[in-house]
């Protein structure tokens, strides 16, 4: 990092042979203070503005490495991680195919122990339950009802990471919920939401949500020995809610369908298993989009071949021919007559609609109606 720039006042030094003249020492003193004026208009000349008119651009932000035993700064609660075998890593992606986001459903993602979770869901609950501050600053940091994080809780998937994930974490400081940048190491035990998204850091308790719009920022900490800013991924949670993650099994290297929500004691086969061993499946952009829009070309409609003899076609039978029926000559029908046909009374009462059945302005309300089912505020994930 740069030494922040320091101003120093040079001395002016007097000429050869003496002292300096008086009328040389008022010209030097006026353009001091010409000097002075000039750096004066600059320097206010706008807000933020450094020299020379150039704006201050603003300090980087920190994003905190984070590795998967160590519970951190500011952590919520004990670690609540179970002792589970760490998943093996994905193999690497080739350059020009790296995924920089990634589905939160997508296979290989996560890792596990069959019939065993990574975190100690009960445990997390009574820890944060018991402290009403902290379960205060827990929700307003995940974005749930104070009275709901029990419930919210046991609605959460215990996994383990399988890359390094860019994520906004929050530290417990002060009886309030901090957020910062973070990145989480391989390995991690997180609690997922039914959108695949990653919500706590379970060697904490911290809350996770998705990371900020700036994806900059000096990352500070201590590196793992696997680190590299290029393998950072981010999960973007999915379009609808999933109802199982197909995750890798890290005893046996073996696929495993893991129902949401459930603690793994429902952890079975997948019914379809994805085309390639969980060692050899690369997360290489499942989830992202085709950076030049090419993909597999939609073929146009065919058209029928015109250029054979044409089929032959069976003529129409004729339909019997009726004469149309003559129209009523106006001249011969009686008009009206004004004395016979009385006028209909403005003041006379409607007759009464059959009994059983609504009047017309009952059945058809004159107000607005509304065109769709209320909406609601999504969850955000």
């Amino acid at each position: 990092m740069r030494s922040p720039l320091r101003r120093t006042r040079r001395t002016p030094t007097a000429p050869h042979g003496g002292a300096t003249a008086p009328r040389d020492g008022a010209r030097l003193a006026g353009a001091a203070f010409a000097s002075a004026l000039l750096l004066a208009g600059c320097s206010s000349g706008g807000t933020g503005a450094g020299s020379a008119g150039r704006p201050v651009a603003a300090p980087a932000q920190d994003v905190l490495l984070q590795a998967a035993a160590v519970p951190g700064p500011d952590p919520f609660t004990a670690s609540t991680v179970r002792n589970t075998v760490r998943p093996s890593d994905p193999p690497g992606a080739s350059e020009g195919r790296r995924a920089r986001e990634l589905d939160g459903a997508t296979p290989g993602l996560y890792g596990g122990t069959r019939a065993v979770g990574s975190c100690d869901v009960e445990r997390q609950v009574s820890l944060l339950t018991g402290d009403a501050k902290k379960a205060r600053a827990f929700a307003e940091a995940s974005g749930i009802p104070e009275a709901g994080v029990a419930a919210w809780l046991r609605g959460l998937t215990p996994v383990v990471l399988r890359v390094d994930a860019r994520v906004t974490a929050h530290g417990y400081r002060g009886g309030r919920a901090e957020a910062h940048q973070a990145v989480l190491e391989s390995g991690t035990a997180v609690l997922v939401d039914q959108y695949g998204s990653p919500r706590v850091r379970c060697a904490g308790g911290n809350p996770l949500r998705a990371p900020g719009a700036d994806r900059g920022g000096v990352y500070v900490g201590v590196p793992w020995d696997a680190f590299d800013p290029d393998h950072v991924v981010v999960v973007r949670p999915t379009g609808a809610v999933v109802a199982s993650l197909v995750i890798v099994n890290a005893t046996d290297r073996t696929w495993i369908e893991r129902r949401t929500g459930s603690d793994g004691e429902e952890d079975r086969k997948p019914a379809v298993e994805p085309s390639c061993d969980p060692d050899a499946c690369t997360l290489d952009g499942s989830g992202t989009p085709d950076p030049d829009g090419s993909g597999p070309a939609t073929p146009a409609p065919s058209t029928p071949d015109r250029s054979g003899p044409p089929e032959d076609v069976p003529p129409t039978p004729d339909a019997p021919t009726e004469p149309a029926p003559e129209a009523p000559d106006p001249s011969t029908e009686p008009a009206p007559d004004p004395s016979t046909d009385p006028l209909p009374d403005p003041f006379e009462e409607p007759p009464a609609p059959p009994d059983g059945e609504l009047p017309p302005e009952e059945l058809f309300p004159s107000g607005t109606v509304p065109d769709g089912p209320g909406t609601f505020e999504a969850f955000e994930g």
